[in-house]
């Protein structure tokens, strides 16, 4: 789109100047001031997360039964539920702490294979994390203020007729 494209019919820009905020999966750019139906979303997001959860287990449960019709040993049995408990609690971590801090994406890479099988961990903890703000609010909130402050202090440091200005004494 052209500058002449992005102007209004009085001739001032659309968006204002500076940094724009990141959009979040789910909730575009409405984290920003909680409109466009913020809360909606956000009970959505909920409800959502947490009956994929329910479904997940209920798949496992499945799986679980087919292992004990298949007869094939308490021990590969009991080897699998810890498994998915640890899977799960450690992606429930990686998830949540994900919302606070970038993770790290060579870290994220390794992690790929946990991840997904501990996929119930990160839909309980997207469930947990939409029941206070939209999940990853609170770090785009504290990124976009951040650049929205260099930026004001970027447009503010220059201001005034540069000819103008006093010239000490020494």
């Amino acid at each position: 789109m052209s500058a002449a494209e992005n102007q209004t019919t009085n001739g001032t820009p659309d968006t204002p100047a500076g940094p724009r905020p990141e959009p979040l999966r789910f909730f575009g750019t409405t984290w920003v001031d909680h409109s466009g139906g913020y809360t909606g979303r956000r009970i959505g997001v909920a409800v959502g997360s947490l009956a994929a959860a329910a479904a997940a287990c209920f798949v496992l449960r499945i799986a679980y039964d087919g292992l004990r019709i298949a007869d094939i040993g308490s021990f590969v049995s009991l080897l699998m539920v810890v498994m998915f408990a640890i899977c799960s609690a450690l992606a429930f971590r990686h998830t949540w702490s994900g919302y606070t801090t970038r993770p790290d994406p060579d870290r994220q890479a390794s992690l790929r294979g946990l991840l997904s099988i501990g996929f119930i961990g990160s839909l309980l903890a997207y469930f947990f994390r939409s029941l206070t703000e939209a999940p990853g609010e609170k770090l785009h909130r504290a990124e976009y203020e951040k650049a929205r402050a260099e930026y004001d202090k970027r447009v503010t440091r220059r201001s005034g007729n540069p000819s103008r200005k006093r010239r000490r004494n020494s």
